[in-house]
């Protein structure tokens, strides 16, 4: 049995991901805003700070792939 299909599409999903992002640029900018803001000076990230942001760029990524799986 080969693992060849595996790697073929993760190749795929890997390929797509810039259109996906690129469908997806509100979302991630406010996401990389979020952390941004978070950590400027000596502050650090910390969990949970961005969760809804992330939450909502996690969404989008997921329709978006939905979308051209169809």
């Amino acid at each position: 049995m080969s693992g060849q299909g595996v790697w073929l599409r993760a190749r795929e999903r890997l390929r797509r991901f810039p259109e996906l992002l690129a469908g997806c640029r509100d979302q991630a900018a406010a996401y990389g805003k979020c952390v941004a803001a978070t950590t400027t000076g000596p502050a650090e990230l910390r969990k949970d700070v961005c969760t809804k942001e992330f939450e909502a760029l996690k969404e989008c990524f997921t329709q978006a792939a939905k979308k051209t799986m169809k």
